[in-house]
């Protein structure tokens, strides 16, 4: 147990900080349920994959290409491969038309896979490979799958506490290709800022139904996910980051999957860390700028 872990308690919902993935689903049976979940193959969502089929759930597991997809879902009873390259808008397009097309109705998209602080300028497509792949591939996938939703399916989007450090006003419409600025940080926060945009105003369009749309911080885990930090970074956060404030991957995943799974989760819109409802900052709470945001996002994918 990490230092931060220790001073931590439950929440009202019962779980927090040290909670399990397995604990939060314990008892619970996910027979007939079918979720997709996006960077299935490494980390949490290795770990997301294995409890949601060991509850009996089929997990349609995207990995950026086929092999990586298969390998991670093949020792999962009924779990199914699809390839998912999310900084590439056709490769998620084929992933709506391939996921479609397993006839499935679906109880849950977890919007889990991205990628984090490129130390150096990337543009792709003409846009910022962090804002590209966390944000705008994700945004093609989940709304391209809202048909398939069941009448309660749940969109739960990856954000974290990194939203809190993003650009001056939160989403930097006029320097999505960080033509004008760049710092890995602050872009990778933006995209963060961006899902728990993505959530909330998915959240508003559901409104009237039972569907559901959150956003999630996992909490600080190391995983492959810092693979584009410095390596003496790496070798800081390996050594002191489970003796400071740090989760395992089993803990890292259990707000996904309370979230996605939970029978007693009813909430909308909300941003999840802990197993708990949290605050995000004040752009994390902005109406106005997630609905700019979708029409921005609109506009963006209408012309890739």
């Amino acid at each position: 147990m990490s230092l931060l872990g220790m001073f931590k308690g439950e929440g009202s919902t019962g779980f927090g900080f040290n909670s399990s993935a397995e604990e939060v689903t314990e008892g619970l049976d996910l027979s007939g349920k079918t979720y997709l979940l996006t960077g299935c193959n490494s980390g949490i969502g290795a770990e997301t994959l294995r409890v949601l089929a060991l509850r009996g759930a089929t997990v349609i597991g995207a990995a950026r290409t086929d092999a990586k997809a298969e390998a991670a879902v093949s020792s999962h009873r009924g779990a199914l491969p699809v390839a998912c390259e999310l900084s590439e808008p056709d490769s998620v397009r084929a992933c709506v038309e391939a996921v479609k097309a397993l006839n499935k109705p679906l109880d849950g998209i977890i919007a889990n896979a991205g990628i984090m602080a490129l130390p150096e300028r990337t543009v792709h497509h003409g846009y910022e490979l962090q804002f590209l792949t966390n944000h705008i591939g994700h945004w093609i996938l989940v709304t391209g799958l809202l048909d398939q939703l069941t009448d309660d399916g749940r969109v739960v989007m990856l954000s974290s506490e990194a939203h809190r450090w993003t650009v001056r006003g939160g989403i930097g419409f006029d320097n999505l290709d960080a033509s004008k600025s760049y710092d890995g940080w602050r872009f990778y926060g933006q995209s963060k800022l961006a899902n728990l945009l993505t959530a909330k105003e998915l959240a508003r369009r559901f409104e009237g139904t039972k569907k559901t749309a959150n956003a999630v911080h996992p909490g600080v885990i190391v995983t492959n996910l810092g693979r584009h930090m410095g390596r003496g970074m790496n070798a800081a956060w390996a050594a002191l980051g489970p003796l400071l404030f740090t989760k395992p991957i089993p803990q890292g995943a259990a707000t996904h999957v309370y979230v996605a799974a939970s029978p007693s989760m009813a909430e909308s819109g909300q941003y999840w860390e802990d197993c708990n409802v949290g605050k995000p900052t004040r752009h994390g709470r902005d109406a106005a700028l997630a609905s700019r945001l979708w029409e921005e996002t609109e506009r963006i994918v209408a012309g890739l």
